[in-house]
């Protein structure tokens, strides 16, 4: 049976760090036609924060019977953000909970961590505080509780593991463990050396690629959902790589993707080579196909919600220029255990308080170019920079960092997360559709705010 015929609909479980949703792809227009959304909520009981797993099942399951009944569902796809893994015991269940990794647990063994961790030139992986080492996450949980020894049997990467609840396979997947593990040479492309000598190499589940079918759903699921016995599951990817998936095959190098949502991760495809620097968050991410991608990182969504929220995004251009006459700025950072600027304070130039909320949302905005344009710069991105996600519809962003980095930046429609988890369903990558690059608008000041900005670091 010719699959492209087939397939219509591809429900996509999508699991942000700060939102999950369930999108119904539909894979002729490659447009979200329906979704489902909720908190991703993190459960503060038990033996430490841990993600409501049973709660995001719940609101799965629901959302899959829900585009059965209205639509119809043809495949399944998964992307989750990173830095996460799930423990299981030998009759498939969790051994421990899904531990959030803004958790600090980790931090309390960080030295006796340090001590036998791979170094950056193995991994491409940079030392992370919190969580956010995947590695250290399983080092603090199997010291601290040492009865997980004897009770965990597989250790799953995030989307695999809800591919596994629908599937009933367990494997592993190369771009969630290519980022920032610890667990991962991108250049062999095999388990580190850390695997091995922590004694997890008979944990890890096999390796499958981003595109492979891993099988129909469980029966029970599709008593559940309604959906066909022969569903297919799609192992699933990172989400900031599904960002990357579609233009893979559809651009030519050099060119960057900057994928936003909770983090700003900047990915160079074909860009300079440069020395990465792994204490300004830069890393080595791996793409669907295997292949190692530098990348540089900062939580650009989580700092937008804390100085903006929920606050009007319409500005003028008087209110563009009232910033530039004022030079009002804010300099790094705003979440500071990240990014390229880690350690620092974030600081006001002006007197915050005397910004209109116009002029502050452009002041943030433009601070968020700058810090975007920083990693493009330290991971030796060239060519045009394609923008995903929220800030692709935020024009003072994309002027300022079309500005300062001199090259065409493209706000890129009908891609993102859910759809470059549809992608995977058939390996087709249809050239996405070319946003609109225009010269920014007040562009020389635009530079010699920049300069300023950067001089006042």
């Amino acid at each position: 049976m010719n699959v492209t015929t087939v397939i219509k609909h591809i429900a996509v479980i999508d699991i942000g760090k700060t939102n999950a949703k369930v999108a119904l792809v539909d894979r002729e227009s490659l447009g979200e036609i329906a979704v489902t959304k909720r908190p991703n909520t993190v459960l503060k009981g038990g033996p430490y924060p841990h993600y409501d797993v049973e709660g995001l099942w719940a609101f799965i399951l629901d959302g899959l019977k829900r585009f059965q009944t209205e639509f119809g569902v043809d495949a399944i796809s998964i992307t989750t953000h990173g830095a996460s893994a799930v423990l299981l015991d030998a009759e498939g269940q969790l051994a421990a909970p899904a531990l959030d990794y803004e958790f600090d647990g980790p931090d309390t063994l960080a030295a006796d961590y340090d001590a036998i961790r791979p170094p950056f030139a193995e991994t491409g992986s940079a030392r992370l505080p919190l969580g956010l080492n995947l590695g250290a996450q399983l080092y603090w949980q199997f010291r601290t509780f040492p009865e997980l020894k004897a009770k965990a049997r597989t250790i799953l990467t995030y989307p695999q593991y809800w591919a596994f609840r629908l599937s009933g396979v367990a494997v592993n997947e190369v771009t969630s463990l290519g980022c920032h593990t610890d667990l991962w040479m991108p250049e062999k492309g095999k388990y580190s050396s850390l695997v091995a000598r922590e004694g997890w190499t008979a944990l890890m589940a096999p390796v499958a690629r981003a595109a492979d079918r891993l099988g129909p759903i469980l029966p029970e699921i599709a008593a559940a959902t309604g959906l066909a016995a022969d569903t297919p599951v799609i192992c699933g990817i990172h989400d900031s790589n599904a960002s990357l998936y579609a233009h893979l095959a559809s651009r030519e190098a050099p060119f960057s993707v900057v994928s936003t949502g909770t983090w700003v991760i900047a990915m160079a495809v074909g860009g300079a080579k440069v020395a990465l620097d792994p204490t300004r968050d830069t890393l080595v991410n791996v793409n669907a196909y295997g292949d190692p991608v530098p990348s540089a990182r900062f939580m650009g969504g989580r700092e937008f919600e804390r100085l903006i929220g929920d606050a009007s995004a319409e500005f003028t251009s008087a209110d563009l220029e009232s910033v530039l006459a004022r030079s009002a700025k804010l300099l790094p950072s705003v979440e500071n255990q990240s990014g390229p600027f880690q350690g620092r304070e974030a600081t006001w130039t002006v007197d915050e308080s005397r910004l209109t909320p116009a002029e502050r949302f452009v002041t943030v905005s433009f601070y968020l170019a700058l810090m975007t344009a920083t990693g493009l710069d330290i991971v030796g991105a060239q060519g045009p920079v394609l923008v995903e996600g929220p800030f692709a519809a935020n024009r003072a962003y994309l002027d300022m960092l079309a500005a300062v980095t001199g090259r065409p930046v493209e706000a890129v429609a009908g891609t993102g997360t859910s759809i470059g988890a549809a992608l995977l369903v058939d390996g087709t990558r249809p050239s996405p559709e070319r946003g609109k690059i225009e010269r920014p608008s007040h562009e020389v000041a635009l530079r010699r705010y920049a300069q300023d900005w950067v001089a006042a670091l």
